[in-house]
């Protein structure tokens, strides 16, 4: 495991299949997006393939159409990935990006992203809406990222140091600073 925590530490990944991966507002598809730029990669954002449509309908060829992905040569995706499909992610990638932040940069993040996206009425994965009577819910963004922090941060860290992840590339980048650094040096 390549463990990059210091500003500019470790080298640009000589990836082809990236994974982004962090808690719920760690910037995972942000981080994605400038990444497939430098890199050349096409950026697929997994919210927006696992959400068909409106109503936040699951697509029903999620999982299909994830393995299509990931079983192909480049590619970076900005998920930990959902259960049915995060085994295959991790098998197919050859580097993990883990924007491991602490909570308190996360949520803010989250709540001035919710926010927005509430008062300007955003369409976003499926042609969905977050509402505001959806920040009431135990599904919303806010509530998800402060309830599922810790776990997620466990499941990732346990995954980085599984002997059948061993061949991966892990970059951890714990500040969003020395995550800018990190990119800048990208490519």
């Amino acid at each position: 495991m390549t463990d990059t925590t210091g500003a500019g530490d470790g080298e640009a990944p000589a990836a082809r299949r990236v994974l982004v991966v962090g808690s719920t507002g760690a910037g995972k598809t942000t981080m994605a997006g400038a990444l497939s730029r430098k890199l050349g990669l096409p950026h697929h954002e997994m919210d927006a393939l696992y959400f068909g449509g409106p109503g936040w309908r699951v697509n029903e060829g999620f999982a299909e159409e994830v393995a299509r992905i990931a079983a192909g040569p480049r590619w970076i995706i900005d998920s930990l990935g959902y259960p049915e499909v995060r085994d295959v992610l991790w098998e197919k990638a050859d580097t993990i990006v883990w924007l491991d932040y602490p909570r308190r940069v996360i949520m803010p993040r989250v709540l001035r992203r919710s926010l927005r996206r509430s008062l300007l009425r955003e369409r976003i994965f499926g042609g969905n809406r977050e509402t505001w009577a959806e920040w009431l819910t135990r599904d919303h963004p806010a509530w998800s990222a402060w309830r599922g922090h810790a776990d997620r941060r466990a499941e990732i860290a346990r995954r980085t140091r599984a002997a059948r992840f061993a061949p991966l590339r892990v970059v951890r980048l714990t500040a969003p600073a020395r995550a800018a650094a990190w990119l800048r040096a990208a490519g």
